[in-house]
């Protein structure tokens, strides 16, 4: 690694950042005469070696091989280490990817939706915790190797495995053999372009792992999802497990909760897994309802993290939110949009699927600045401000178009239309007008759940009425065999 330029009088510090270039970065410390492998230079140049050579034991032949590692960061991600083992004795090579940082604070879970032959180019990033599934393929693979292809290598190596052994399989178990044979046939089918759509999900509880978005993907192509740990991930992961007396001290006493009165109850950071507090306030929307925020910080790891929860019957319709923003009035609205709701700029190409954000409290503007946070930081995280090496002209044209439509909106240079689509009826945009008025601006309409929202939400298996007939009708059958 090149080490940062000394001072004279200063200490040279050197950040994760020259450690973990992009690989073009990286290329280009290079001479441009070497024509060396594995990133060598020629004798006697003074050029650094960005690949690293370790002398390892092939656990093939017993011999002595060759490890490479290359330390880069990944345009859309984060920091890894990639690692490749060849020998020369016997040919045995394989590879493998590691997640440079930590354990993120939350596990995240991606799932893709493919529809058409590039989708199969997406990058796919598998750490050695997360879980892979082809949902219409009936497929899972656990944890294990760390993989950095697309999701065509991803499908192609599994039912290449799959394909090992099959010979054998056919002799001595023809049942096995015959159900992953109906497998494979159907994995071929997909990486053939016959069976779009289907769905693949990457599951990591330590939020290593990463799908590739693009920014033409609509609402139910590609979704992220955060979600806190169970005991049991953390101490597979191994972090400290979960201590029953805390969760137990987290439920409430058994008193009604005062409107604006902020309580504070004992918790677990999901970060650093510490102690550290959760306050709590209900606060009274106008013409709304009651919601619950949540805020949580922790003093030892600086984690901290927001969240509203709104509560009541599920009522019979979801709900349909639109709001022309035209002025800097507009962007000052108060706007809740809930976990379930979806969101949608159609002059800014934007979109956010439900889950993806949470549920916030702020305003239209405020809405805006953390949704353009969270998706520059997830596209140029890389630590380059043009996304890295590997983000092509046209996708960094297109990136910098989008993000700079939303800078003018969100400054009120640009009029656009905000769309809050939410099965719950959750969500809520304040009027400009006296509440007994229609808002020339906003419209609202109430619609029917489609059944998909209806089994994401968990409704169609729920029951309300007649339930306790049904218990007993369960028990006298019980006791009467």
């Amino acid at each position: 690694m090149m080490p940062a330029a000394e001072v004279p009088g200063n200490v040279t510090k050197v950040t994760p950042t020259d450690f973990f270039e992009s690989i073009g970065q990286k290329a280009g410390h290079l001479d441009p005469t070497t024509n060396g492998t594995n990133g060598d230079a020629h004798a006697g140049d003074d050029d650094e070696k960005v690949v690293d050579e370790i002398e390892s034991l092939c656990m093939n032949c017993h011999e002595n091989g060759t490890t490479r590692m290359l330390l880069t960061s990944i345009p859309y991600f984060r920091e890894v280490i990639l690692m490749s083992f060849s020998c020369d004795k016997c040919g045995f090579s394989n590879s493998e990817i590691q997640s440079a940082g930590t354990i993120q604070p939350k596990g995240s879970s991606f799932i893709l939706r493919l529809t058409e032959m590039a989708d199969f180019e997406r990058s796919v990033v598998k750490s050695d915790t997360a879980v892979v599934k082809f949902i219409e393929l009936d497929l899972e693979v656990p944890a294990g190797r760390g993989q950095l292809t697309n999701v065509e290598g991803l499908l192609s190596t599994i039912i290449d495995d799959l394909e090992i052994g099959q010979e054998a399989r056919k002799e001595q178990a023809p049942e096995i053999y015959a159900k992953i044979d109906e497998i494979i046939k159907k994995g071929r089918d997909m990486l053939a372009g016959e069976s779009f759509p289907f769905r693949l999900t990457v599951d990591d509880p330590a939020g290593n792992s990463w799908i590739t978005p693009n920014m033409r993907d609509g609402v139910g192509k590609w979704e992220k999802h955060e979600y806190l740990r169970t005991p049991e991930q953390n101490e597979a992961l191994g972090l400290a497990a979960g201590d029953p007396a805390t969760a137990a001290a987290q439920a409430a006493e058994d008193e009604d909760i005062i409107p604006d009165q902020v309580y504070e109850f004992p918790a677990t950071c999901p970060g650093c897994m510490h102690p550290c507090t959760t306050n709590m306030k209900m606060v009274d929307i106008p013409h709304f309802k009651a919601v619950v925020i949540m805020s949580t910080v922790c003093s030892d790891c600086g984690y901290r993290s927001n969240d509203v929860k709104t509560g009541g019957e599920i009522p019979a319709l979801g709900k349909k939110i639109t709001l022309r923003v035209e002025t800097e009035e507009d962007l000052a609205r108060d706007i809740l949009k809930s976990e379930s709701c979806s969101l949608e700029c159609p002059e800014l190409n934007l979109q956010v699927n439900p889950g993806t954000l949470g549920g916030r409290f702020t305003t239209v503007e405020g809405l805006l600045t953390q949704v353009r946070n969270d998706l520059h930081s997830q596209i140029f995280q890389t630590g380059a401000s043009e996304g890295g090496d590997s983000l092509s002209a046209n996708d960094r044209t297109q990136w910098a178009a989008f993000f700079e439509g939303i800078d003018a909106a969100i400054k009120g240079d640009k009029k656009f239309t905000i769309i809050l689509t939410d099965p719950l009826a959750s969500s809520y945009v304040q009027k400009a007008v006296d509440p007994d008025q229609q808002d020339p601006q906003m419209t609202t309409e109430d619609y029917e759940r489609t059944d998909q929202e209806e089994e994401e939400l968990g409704l169609k298996d729920m029951k309300t009425e007649g339930y306790e007939q049904d218990n007993a009708n369960g028990a006298a059958e019980t006791n009467g065999h």
